[in-house]
């Protein structure tokens, strides 16, 4: 079903649809309206000899040079080239999809003054499968994602290149091949394509939708951790939740409580400590309190995915025009740094589950290291050597980056948000987190191999989801295969997706 593009209501889950699933876009009839009503009234100012910001203007430093009108066709042209001005590797293509998403939707609302067709284009592109290739470095996410949203403005002209059915192409060519009509830039439409924080907000939304997914699958390995080091589960009890109050907390003990049920640990048939390690017993709270924080920044982030980021901002209704900074990335970064962060403190909480299944003097009666010829065999003591090593890199990952400001334009942009290195920090903290949380389901699942009881019915089921990919560890082998397969898996949702179906969503 065709997604309509209105200016509101968008979500993160939209987002993924069309970047990643490819769902098509249609722009809302209202839109189209509010489109073509401003581009008019920004004709008519251009024809009275009104003085706009980065249409009739130079932009940054050179705000205050007023261009002729034989200067103001060439300007665009010129503002994308110079603007192109990333650096490294090619960004995924569902990251430059999501910010041509939002950036359509930024359109959508009617205030940013470029024609009608700059804004069709780039949904023919999403719908027909043309992608830019895009740098993933040069933005300091103010003034917008301005180096990787003009490699994108490029194809605006022709330029470029792009990526079609399989091929990296001209940007000329993927366009003529896919049948779209090159429109060209005019008058402020090479600025209304590209002064948006979009590309790191395209990035925060994919991050976002993630991370939910992996931190119901840390739960799931919290659970299978639990059980196969005996816990007390009196402290997931749902009452200990509520009278603190925090949504978090209450969100995931249920998830765990979930994934437990019907086994003999949690229906007290098991003896178990009177009390356990903060690891154990304060898991909701520490996975609660990441669930809340991502829960802060979703909403900063659909706020931006629905708002204005844009200038000048144009008022038809008004005739008005105003200058201002809602490019600016800070909105977005400083939520997402925290976003960050706790991914990387629940893969911390993650590691220390591990140590204790892998402790002889921790475990409650698991062979050490969980093999059963210690000292011939290391079973997966270096398993938590690469947790540990992922670890440390995602700590150092997790300093943020919206403090980081650098001066730049001889000080007229004098501090900007470093979005774009959040936005691209959260991915490496998330492939380290996925590879981590892997590390502790295969050890969950080592060790409940060598217990002799019933297990909850998710547990029972993620078991056998982790053994469809990775053995028992009866004699030693290479571990990195294993690894990577299942940070592989944790990547696929398939554990989250299996379990949830035997045990009903853990949301």
């Amino acid at each position: 079903m065709t997604l309509i593009i209105s200016g509101h209501g968008l979500t993160i889950e939209n987002i993924v649809e069309v970047a990643r699933h490819n769902r098509k876009i249609a722009l809302h009839p209202d839109a189209t309206k509010r489109i073509k009503a401003c581009r008019i009234m920004i004709e008519q100012k251009l024809e009275a000899g009104e003085i706009m910001y980065g249409i009739n203007t130079g932009i940054g430093e050179f705000s205050e040079v007023v261009l002729t009108d034989e200067q103001v066709s060439e300007f665009q042209k010129y503002l994308i080239y110079n603007h192109a001005a990333g650096i490294g590797d090619a960004m995924p293509e569902e990251w430059v999809r999501g910010a041509m998403l939002g950036r359509v939707n930024v359109h959508a609302h009617g205030n940013s003054g470029c024609r009608l067709e700059i804004t069709q284009t780039l949904v023919e592109m999403l719908n027909k499968g043309v992608t830019p290739y895009v740098c993933k470095q040069g933005s300091v996410g103010a003034c917008g994602d301005l180096a990787p949203m003009s490699q994108i403005a490029l194809l605006m002209m022709g330029e470029g290149k792009a990526y079609y059915q399989g091929e990296f192409l001209e940007g000329h060519e993927a366009l003529k091949r896919a049948g779209i009509e090159v429109p060209g830039l005019k008058a402020r439409d090479g600025l209304a394509t590209i002064n948006g924080s979009n590309v790191l907000t395209a990035m925060s939304a994919i991050f976002l939708y993630d991370a939910n997914n992996w931190m119901k699958q840390a739960e799931i390995a919290a659970s299978m951790s639990l059980e196969a080091l005996k816990a007390n589960m009196k402290p997931y009890d749902a009452r200990i939740h509520a009278v603190r109050g925090f949504s978090g907390s209450m969100r995931s003990a249920a998830a765990i409580r979930k994934v437990v049920a019907q086994g003999d640990l949690v229906e007290g048939r098991i003896k178990c400590k009177v009390q356990d390690a903060y690891s154990m017993r304060s898991t909701p709270q520490v996975i609660g309190a990441a669930h809340d924080a991502l829960a802060y920044a979703r909403s900063q982030v659909e706020i931006e995915l629905n708002g204005v980021g844009d200038n000048p901002i144009f008022f038809a209704d008004e005739n008005l025009q105003l200058s201002g900074a809602n490019f600016q990335g800070s909105p977005v970064s400083v939520p997402m740094d925290m976003a960050g962060m706790v991914v990387t403190m629940v893969s911390v909480l993650s590691e220390r589950r591990l140590n204790r299944l892998n402790n002889p003097a921790l475990s409650v009666g698991l062979p050490a290291f969980l093999t059963k010829g210690a000292g011939m065999f290391s079973g997966l003591m270096l398993s938590q050597y690469t947790a540990d090593m992922q670890i440390v890199e995602q700590r150092i990952l997790s300093a943020p980056a919206c403090i980081q400001s650098i001066p730049a334009a001889a000080d007229q942009e004098d501090f900007v948000s470093m979005g774009m290195n959040t936005a691209l920090k959260n991915f490496q903290i998330f492939d380290n987190a996925c590879g981590i949380l892997g590390i502790e389901f295969m050890a969950a699942a080592q060790a409940l191999d060598f217990r002799d009881f019933t297990f909850g019915i998710g547990t029972r089921k993620a078991h056998e989801v982790i053994r469809r990919h990775v053995d028992f560890l009866d004699i030693d082998r290479p571990l990195h295969t294993d690894h990577n397969a299942m940070k592989a898996l944790v990547r696929s949702c398939e554990i989250l997706r299996e379990v949830e179906a035997v045990v009903g969503t853990l949301e």
